[in-house]
């Protein structure tokens, strides 16, 4: 296993997500947060669908020639005065970034954002050797504060509101007089900042991970809105790149195409506050940056994934719109997943990263409805990856009992078409009886699951073939 997880406990996560009401207050933000932000920046940008077609071919032209930008990518590096560490999984990663740091006697790493560090556990391995590890990211310091994991990938706290925040706040920071007020935001970041500060001008370490790898310049392409990243990279004698290997483009204007679309499909802006490209170590005439710069490339099952039928995930540049568009994401949030990569894309990366038989229920939870691809700027395929693990599922036999019965149930009644319409019309005609033209359930035997927190809609008496036939003769 590659990847650690709680995704067996999703039934029960989502459960308890359901009965949630300060969680559900939150996931309601959602639309206006991010659906309609990223509605209107792609109105302000009409060529946005070529730009991602562009996109497209980029990253798969990338992952048909990878050895070569990997090994372009290695070279340019140590030309800078750079170097590179390979790791094939999460041991090595994490042990590759705390040779790094005993190397250079270091006391304390402060880290920006970076899923890589979530997935390998980089923080606990390196507190447990002695090195204090800051997360310097608004949200990711709050929940290393209250000893949470992220709940998005691009909005961690997603799920807290501020009352929740300044809490954690007055429990961890007991240098503050605790009657004081933490009632707005300004207040809230005040306090960060004035404690991370202080650790950003002693840390001996900065750990960034890397949006995009560019092959032509050795260089790493980092986006953030709060500018800890530009300070972790240039404050600490040592910079650290955390990145997987799909994260390669050939060249500096095969990043902006990609970039122009990141911020558009994450948050809704055109561009992201920062965007800063690292390469080298501090040359002679520069005025700041680190000593010594370093590069962990990370396989962890990727490598096996370019030549499987699950390939077009590695397009995946973490733009989250899938999970801000997913109907079951908004419903039961990120924390439900057990994984670092929750929402439509964890549920397609975890099980390749964790194990089938660890995450078997998260392609399951999904309507697949399809408008996680709809929004996808990298068009990937969600709903027919999902797809196949639901097959695979169900061949390896981890599906339960009662689901591969319904579902051979299923298929010898789609297989006779006559069955099929026969049970489909008297199906409807009941349901439409039983509603009493109601036009909803608020109970159903059988539905329980369903109809506990939402009402069913009932049937209008016909099937859709039977509408669309009539439909077909007025016409």
């Amino acid at each position: 296993m590659n990847l650690a997880t709680t995704a067996a406990d999703f039934p029960a996560a989502a459960r308890r997500a359901l009965e949630d009401p300060a969680l559900r207050q939150a996931l309601a933000n959602i639309p206006a947060g991010f659906q309609d932000k990223r509605r209107s920046a792609l109105e302000r940008l009409p060529e946005w669908k070529a730009i991602s077609d562009a996109a497209v071919a980029i990253k798969n032209h990338t992952l048909d020639h990878l050895d070569f930008y990997l090994e372009t990518f290695e070279a340019k590096v140590i030309a800078s005065g750079g170097t590179v560490h390979w790791c094939g999984n999460a041991a090595e990663a994490r042990d590759a970034v705390l040779a790094i740091c005993r190397r250079a006697n270091a006391k304390l790493a402060i880290k920006a954002k970076s899923m890589i560090s979530e997935e390998i556990a980089l923080n606990a391995h390196l507190e447990f050797h002695g090195i204090e590890t800051v997360e310097t990211d608004m949200g990711e310091y709050v929940l290393q504060v209250r000893g949470e994991a992220p709940s998005h990938i691009i909005a961690p706290i997603i799920h807290l509101n501020r009352g929740q925040i300044a809490d954690s706040f007055r429990d961890a920071h007991r240098q503050y007089d605790t009657s004081r007020r933490l009632e707005s935001a300004r207040e809230l970041l005040d306090e960060a900042r004035e404690i991370l500060r202080g650790k950003f001008l002693a840390a001996d370490v900065g750990i960034t991970g890397a949006n995009l790898l560019i092959a032509e310049t050795g260089s790493a392409a980092i986006v953030t809105n709060e500018g800890n990243a530009d300070l972790a990279v240039t404050l600490p004698r040592i910079h650290i790149v955390l990145a997987s290997i799909e994260k390669l483009v050939p060249g500096v204007a095969d990043a902006w195409t990609i970039l122009r679309l990141l911020a558009r499909f994450a948050t809704g802006q055109d561009l992201t506050a920062y965007t800063t490209f690292a390469a080298g170590p501090r040359r002679a005439q520069d005025l700041d940056g680190p000593e010594a710069f370093h590069v962990v490339l990370l396989d962890n099952g990727r490598a096996g994934m370019l030549g499987s039928e699950f390939r077009d995930m590695l397009r995946c540049i973490r733009c989250a719109a899938c999970l801000n568009h997913c109907p079951v994401y908004g419903t039961v949030g990120g924390h439900s997943y057990g994984s670092v990569y929750p929402g439509p894309m964890g549920a397609v990366l975890t099980p390749w990263l964790a194990g089938l038989g660890a995450a078997a229920h998260l392609p399951e939870a999904s309507t697949l409805c399809g408008r996680c691809e709809q929004v996808c700027p990298l068009q990937i395929p969600i709903p027919k990856l999902l797809r196949r693990w639901r097959d695979r599922e169900n061949r390896e036999g981890l599906s339960s009992p009662r689901s591969r019965a319904s579902l051979a149930l299923w298929a010898f009644v789609a297989r006779r078409p006559w069955l099929y319409h026969f049970a489909a019309r008297l199906l409807a005609r009941s349901l439409y009886l039983l509603s009493r033209g109601r036009g909803r359930f608020h109970r159903l035997p059988m539905m329980n699951s369903w109809t506990k927190n939402r009402d069913l809609p009932a049937p209008q008496g016909a099937t859709f073939q039977a509408l669309y036939a009539r439909r077909k003769i007025r016409r």
